[in-house]
């Protein structure tokens, strides 16, 4: 078309015109590009629709409130075209999107006192980011609620916390555990139920089984190294001459031939002391790697038909703890 003035630097825009064929009874029709309710301009046989109350556009379809007539492209539909700008978004609206690309820094939140989120909305189970604001620690934790299930934080130190570090601490009880040796037969130390000294007992996430002295890591747990030692005063019947023996070990998965990672032994002579049973303390330990559904027990056992004598309280005790 003719114009006064100097050429225009760019050309006028192309408007998308979408034409369709009315059957009196579709209502919904896919258009050629994404567009809005107020982004079109929609006639049926040459009369413009109003808008949201003859039709509506979500994405690329066209649903008309009630089905056009009959007619060979009796619809006909123009493509507002819009300028390209930066836009800014209201901050008190929502702002939903499938996927997005940003080539700068985002922003949570405006510098107060408030604990905010990313929400990661699972099938079956919900995750979550985000900063607690009053510990002034970034969150990784379960659920959609920050805080209520937290499987790891980072202090503003620097500091990884695993608020729950599988770990296990027990004393034997007041009784002591007296055995006499019957073959090559290994026994399990009982009653490491931290009845006597319970302010020093840990059991964190409940790995370990007080009625049978396991600490078994759960199904489903993935594979890791753990850290265990076991402190035992043993008392060995001192023999009229020669010598009696006893080892202390920790097992794993009641396996006494292979699972016996960690061992101490001990020798009792007619020439220690005056007393029944020659008593000393013993130590065993180190770091084991351990997966879903393996188990960890303190064992004794000594010179066929000796009498051993595990003392109680907190002179013996069994602990372990997941080190990564």
């Amino acid at each position: 078309m003719p114009y006064l003035g100097n050429n225009p630097t760019a050309n006028f825009a192309t408007v998308t015109k979408d034409t369709f064929s009315g059957n009196a009874s579709t209502t919904a029709f896919t258009l050629s590009k994404p567009a809005t309710t107020n982004g079109v301009a929609v006639y049926v046989e040459n009369v413009r629709q109003i808008p949201t109350t003859a039709y509506a556009v979500s994405g690329t379809t066209l649903t008309f409130t009630g089905a056009p007539p009959s007619g060979t492209n009796n619809i006909y539909v123009m493509h507002h075209n819009t300028p390209v700008s930066t836009a800014t978004h209201p901050a008190a609206q929502n702002l939903t999107a499938v996927n997005g690309t940003f080539t700068g820094d985002i922003t949570i939140n405006d510098g107060t006192a408030a604990d905010k989120k990313i929400l990661f909305d699972g099938n079956a189970q919900d995750y979550h980011v985000g900063l607690d604001d009053s510990a002034d620690s970034l969150i990784i934790g379960k659920g959609s609620a920050l805080g209520t299930t937290t499987h790891l934080s980072i202090n503003e130190n620097g500091f990884l916390r695993e608020p729950e570090i599988p770990a296990s601490q027990n004393s034997k009880n007041v009784n002591s555990q007296a055995q006499t040796i019957s073959g090559t037969t290994n026994y399990v130390i009982t009653s490491l139920n931290s009845s006597y000294y319970n302010s020093h007992s840990v059991n964190n996430k409940s790995y370990f089984d007080t009625s049978n002295s396991k600490f078994t890591v759960p199904s489903g747990e993935p594979t890791a190294h753990y850290f265990c030692f076991l402190h035992v005063l043993v008392g060995i019947t001192r023999p009229s001459s020669g010598v009696n023996w006893m080892f202390l070990a920790i097992r794993k998965n009641g396996d006494d031939t292979n699972g016996v990672p960690f061992q101490a032994y001990r020798e009792a002579t007619n020439g220690m002391g005056t007393s029944t049973y020659v008593y000393d303390s013993n130590v065993v330990g180190g770091v084991i790697r351990l997966e879903a559904t393996d188990y960890l027990e303190p064992i004794f056992s000594g010179s066929d038909g000796v009498a051993i004598n595990i003392h109680s309280g907190n002179y013996t005790s069994f602990s372990v703890i997941k080190i990564g």
